[in-house]
């Protein structure tokens, strides 16, 4: 194998593609870019570029054509699903004649022995005035339900039942789960009868009977699969929506006798989702109750040793914020302290004992992640949208995400292996950056490749690489790359870069391989996957936003011993022997490659991160998009 050239190898270990050993049919194919041809659309995460130091001076006889692109996945303006009339002509023939004559004798379901509201004549003959919207799915199981069966779900000879104040109260409390109660809102009309005749009243309770329906029927779709389509978010989502059964809905809330419990039962019921509720209570709860924030000043940079009059300010901050743990394992330094600006020793274990605990590199270092941290972080209001964003995006997942998973949080840079319904161990990832970002979805671990290939994506070699090999067609066999068309490899210096078609690029397996000495595979789209990485330098740092889009694990190795149900001996074993190997893991189970900006740790706090790739104003902007496609504002 030919030596790589180190600043080359920098770069290209930033990148990953899917690739099964041979030269993958999905690999490059540069014909139809270099051609200006309409190529089909692929999902590619890689993009970046190699260091400018390798490649030959450029041929100026060489035809100079528009270099082509491979351009990253896209974010979008959301689209909201509007609201659509609840046609009443569909319910029920037999009870739409139109008995709407006040003196006409009717009967409801329940009939009460002392009505308070003289409902006369066939109420649900005035169910055709009634004008009501609701989302699609709602509008559709609503006309179905009431063409299917006679009498009201809301109405008693009383007026607006007990059973439908109760519903209201339930809805009332929506934002409880991370849901708008004026989504959900229905106004109550008891208190305008004294003013109407008999028909109007009639009239207004049973445009009260299909918005009550609409109400919990919508509130029961956003409860199970939330309110945002993820897939109209960005090219970054990819979720299956969730199918709500609602005809099966509309027929469990006719028959329970306890409305706000069957509600309450269409959130998640995980531990994560209860965990994410019980903080969001705590937050409003202690709204204009928080500590002054404490002040730090813009651009402090302190490190041990030195002097500034801003530790001073940095200390009151540990006080107020480090946990009761630390305050009294550093009791006698924190009490000594009298606001001196040097850094010394004793002070510098005490930031380091509170950046370890905020999951910060503990190194003494006071830089911007730590006094973000010592300042307060997030806001109330903040970190009240960041756990309402977590539980909207909760529900694109299963409502148990199970006992044996992988679940690897991207603003947490952080990868949290599963089994036995707890948290066995986490450890640091490095995910893609803001420029090439990971995906959020989910998919099956399925395979472990040893000393694997890396297939060099279509991205990397048309946006990267291109541009070198037209000056310098070796540039790749000095690499050490292989170059192959239709399955035979050929050199790289022997391909015309201009008119080639169908050519695969690959890095053999050793030391130097881009994805190290093994990778973990959940076949995908969009070409991510774990792997191995030699350059572990990243794994130092806070900020792990650095790759192509890939997942690195700081240690592969443990991980694919819990994939695989072996001892870490044991992968050693199989990567010693040198070959390129792939192997079915035991079991397939979940990853889920997740963006949360809040989530719970395994001690069940509720950790706050940054938005790396601003996501959290994507989401935002969609809720905000849906609110107004439901309620008509501009």
């Amino acid at each position: 194998m030919k030596i790589f050239r180190n600043a080359a190898l920098a770069a290209l270990t930033m990148s990953c593609a899917i690739t099964f050993g041979a030269p993958a049919a999905h690999s490059a194919t540069l014909l139809d870019f270099l051609r200006g041809n309409k190529v089909s659309k692929q999902k590619d995460t890689f993009a970046g570029s190699l260091d400018d130091d390798v490649g030959a001076f450029p041929d100026p006889a060489r035809p100079s054509k528009p270099l082509p692109r491979v351009s990253s996945p896209k974010y979008f303006t959301y689209k909201a699903d509007g609201l659509k009339w609840i046609d009443v002509s569909r319910f029920s023939p037999r009870l739409q004649t139109a008995a709407a004559d006040p003196q006409q004798t009717g009967s409801i379901e329940t009939v009460s022995t002392t009505p308070h509201v003289d409902i006369t004549g066939n109420p649900r003959a005035y169910m055709m005035d009634v004008r009501a919207k609701a989302p699609t799915e709602v509008a559709a199981a609503i006309e179905k339900f009431y063409a299917s069966r006679e009498g009201l779900l809301w109405v008693d000879a009383d007026g607006v039942s007990e059973k439908a104040r109760q519903a209201l109260d339930a809805l009332r409390t929506a934002d409880a789960v991370g849901l708008d109660p004026a989504d959900y809102a229905v106004e109550d009309p008891t208190d305008t009868f004294a003013a109407v005749d008999a028909v109007t009243r009639q009239r207004q309770l049973m445009q009260f009977e299909v918005e009550l329906t609409a109400a919990l029927l919508t509130y029961v779709q956003d409860a199970q699969r939330g309110r945002i389509d993820p897939n109209r978010i960005s090219e970054y989502h990819d979720f299956k929506r969730k199918a709500v059964n609602l005809p099966g809905a509309l027929l469990n809330i006719a028959a329970t006798t306890d409305i706000k419990s069957y509600l309450e039962s269409r959130s998640p019921s995980n531990k994560e989702f209860e965990t994410l509720r019980r903080e969001l209570a705590a937050l409003k709860a202690s709204e204009g109750t928080a500590d002054t924030r404490i002040e730090i000043a813009p651009g402090t940079l302190l490190k041990p040793g030195e002097s500034n009059a801003e530790l001073a300010n940095i200390i009151a901050a540990v006080r107020q914020r480090g946990s009761d743990t630390l305050k009294l394992d550093h009791s006698v330094t924190l009490a000594s302290y009298q606001g001196e600006p040097d850094y010394t020793p004793e002070l510098v274990d005490v930031v380091k004992a509170f950046q370890a605990e905020n999951g910060l590199k503990g190194d003494g270092i006071v830089g911007k992640g730590t006094i973000r941290i010592l300042t307060g972080g997030d806001t109330g209001a903040s970190r009240i949208n960041k756990i309402v964003i977590a539980m909207e995006q909760m529900r694109w997942l299963p409502n148990n995400l199970g006992p044996r998973y992988i679940f690897i949080n991207q603003p947490a840079f952080t990868a949290y292996y599963h089994n036995n319904d707890h948290e066995e161990f986490n450890m640091k990832v490095v995910v893609g950056s803001k420029a090439n970002q990971t995906y959020f979805f989910q998919d099956d671990i399925e395979l472990v490749e040893y000393n694997p290939y890396w297939g060099v994506p279509r991205s990397i070699i048309v946006n990267e690489m291109l541009p070198k090999l037209r000056a310098d067609p070796s540039y790749l066999d000095r690499l050490g790359y292989e170059t192959s068309i239709s399955g035979q490899q050929v050199s790289s210096t022997s391909i015309d870069w201009d008119q080639t078609d169908s050519v695969d690029v690959r890095q053999p397996p050793g030391n130097g391989n881009a994805l190290g000495q093994l990778k973990i595979m959940f076949p995908n789209t969009h070409a991510i996957y774990m792997h191995d990485t030699p350059q572990k330098k990243f794994f130092q740092r806070d900020m792990r936003a650095l790759s192509h889009g890939c997942v690195r694990l700081v240690d592969p190795k443990k991980m694919a011993a819990a994939v695989m149900n072996m001892s870490v001996e044991d992968i050693d074993a199989q990567i010693a022997t040198g070959q390129n190997r792939q192997v079915k893991v035991p079991q397939r189970f979940p990853v889920y490659v997740a963006y949360f900006t809040a989530y719970p740790n395994k001690d069940g706090v509720v950790e706050y991160f940054d938005d790396v790739y601003d996501r959290d104003m994507y989401m935002n902007r969609a809720l905000d998009a849906t609110k107004k496609a439901r309620h008509g504002t501009s």
